[in-house]
């Protein structure tokens, strides 16, 4: 699965969605994880209510279950969720690689219920009715 990370040093996630220089892109499995892509952003970063600079953000986790912020505004984390995207806010900057670390070890457990959910939200639903049996 395609996790992003908003970030200013592509290191750490470090960064408020809105005004991040980078999105880093990994693709992470319970196997290992790698890098995928790094977008970056030059336009106006900082805070002024334009909702216009979110829209290349959102084009670039477009296919990604999860994004890590260090924060995250109302109308950015709403349309993240209508994207089917689930934020996680980041208290205090954290390594990226310490990150994925983490989500791999968690990958090969018992992911909780919220990661379940957004693992399940790739996979094409399972039409298969062979099994099932029509008795009259």
């Amino acid at each position: 699965m395609k996790i992003a990370f908003a970030t200013q040093d592509k290191e750490r996630v470090d960064a408020h969605f809105g005004w991040a220089k980078s999105i880093v892109v990994h693709d992470v499995s319970p196997e290992g994880h790698h890098f995928v892509e790094c977008f970056e952003f030059d336009d106006k970063l900082e805070e002024d209510g334009d909702e216009d600079k979110l829209v290349p953000k959102l084009a670039a986790i477009k296919d990604c279950a999860i994004v890590y912020v260090a924060a995250i505004g109302g109308s950015g984390a709403a349309r993240v969720v209508a994207m089917k995207i689930h934020p996680v806010k980041v208290p205090q900057p954290e390594s990226i690689a310490g990150i994925l670390d983490k989500l791999q070890v968690v990958l090969k457990g018992t992911p909780p219920p919220w990661l379940r959910k957004v693992l399940l939200k790739d996979r094409a639903p399972n039409f298969a009715f062979e099994d099932d049996e029509v008795t009259q």
